[in-house]
């Protein structure tokens, strides 16, 4: 594993590599961490994906050291969406591009899938599926409807990260109940420590509430974001792979069951027993295995 730097328009993004990332021989994949998590959590996978023939970059997201903290201050998914696109293009990814995402990733993932600018060759996503598949539908509106209220408790977290200040004076506690909670009996510690190191002080600490904070302030998204501003919450156009932990205390693993269906044809959704929401590292061997025969696949169907 080696670090690069990439100093893209407004934000500079430091990533962990597998493979080399100069090799413009090997296809290239982005692998995109979520909250509250590091480019750590890629430890199993990035080196799969490596020995699988990818070179692999795996950005500290805006806001997470060592990646800056982005000039025009925005969080909103539109803003990751472009980085991860731009990262594309600064590491001459082609059309054998492999994205990940997991938790805000997977949001990311699942935005770039919905839209024209995806250079992407196949994209998986982890723990937060489509949001347009998590839409109540009259065939199976009793389903949605007992699912709910479970999600409902299940995401306090999203309110209380809108409230200011109090998120970022309460952090180190926040988390550490979030990863208790979300993955049951896995030891988040190393995770834990990769994440202070991330997010030292108030500012970055801002940063990665900010996330929360951004989506419901729309009109705050810069121009330059514009055009994908409607992707994030689209429709998938391409086939995707979307994973799920069966005890993930974050989102209820029942949506995975209305996801299967929803999604483009080719694409296929699993549910991976004795994992909670961090699936790749609680799982890395029924993760990674799952993500390689996923990406050989699509490699034989487009060929």
């Amino acid at each position: 594993m080696s670090q690069c730097t990439t100093e893209l328009d407004r934000v500079v993004l430091t990533s962990l590599v597998w493979g080399g990332i100069d090799d413009a021989e090997r296809p290239l994949a982005v692998l995109v961490h979520g909250f509250p998590d590091t480019a750590h959590t890629w430890r199993h996978l990035g080196p799969a994906l490596a020995e699988a023939g990818y070179r692999v970059i795996a950005p500290f997201t805006r806001g997470y050291a060592p990646s800056g903290l982005p000039a025009d201050g925005s969080f909103h998914v539109p803003a990751l969406m472009d980085d991860v696109l731009a990262l594309h293009r600064a590491h001459d990814g082609d059309d054998r591009a492999v994205l990940v995402g997991h938790d805000w990733g997977a949001i990311t993932a699942n935005g770039i899938a919905a839209s024209d600018a995806n250079p992407f060759a196949s994209i998986v996503s982890i723990s937060v599926p489509p949001f347009t598949t998590m839409n109540p539908r009259r065939d199976d509106l009793g389903r949605w409807l007992r699912i709910l209220p479970r999600q409902a408790g299940m995401s306090w977290y999203t309110l209380f990260n809108q409230v200011p200040h109090l998120p970022e004076r309460t952090f180190d506690r926040l988390v550490a109940h979030l990863w208790r909670h979300w993955s049951p009996g896995y030891d988040a510690t190393v995770d834990l420590a990769h994440l202070a190191a991330a997010l030292p002080d108030d500012a970055h600490r801002s940063a990665a509430i900010g996330y929360y904070r951004a989506q419901p302030r729309a009109w705050r998204l810069p121009a330059r974001y514009q055009p994908l501003a409607r992707d994030w919450v689209a429709e998938p156009k391409v086939p995707l792979l979307y994973l799920q932990g069966a005890d993930d205390g974050c989102l209820d693993a029942r949506w995975a069951g209305r996801v299967e269906g929803s999604l483009p044809e080719g694409s296929r959704v699993a549910v991976i027993e004795g994992a909670g929401h961090f699936v790749q590292l609680e799982r890395p061997d029924v993760l990674n295995a799952l993500v390689l025969d996923h990406l050989r696949e699509r490699q034989q169907a487009q060929r």
